[in-house]
């Protein structure tokens, strides 16, 4: 893995939203189109959830698993 051209642990809280912000606002219309690769799942898991193949879960349970790291 290459190491990146900004060390991101000297910045600040503050700093790094700014450049979060900075690179939003730079991106195109062509960087946010999505991929064909994408495009192919994304219709893969609609096909799925049309025919009811596909099993989700509720927030609740997805937001708990995100901040203690457990499912």
């Amino acid at each position: 893995m290459r190491k990146p051209a900004i060390d991101l642990s000297r910045l600040s809280a503050n700093e790094k939203c700014n450049l979060i912000d900075d690179l939003w606002g730079n991106l195109t219309s062509d960087d946010q189109a999505p991929s064909s690769e994408r495009l192919a799942e994304l219709g893969s898991r609609l096909d799925r959830l049309e025919r009811g193949r596909l099993v989700g879960a509720a927030w609740e349970d997805v937001r708990a698993e995100m901040y203690t790291g457990k499912p």
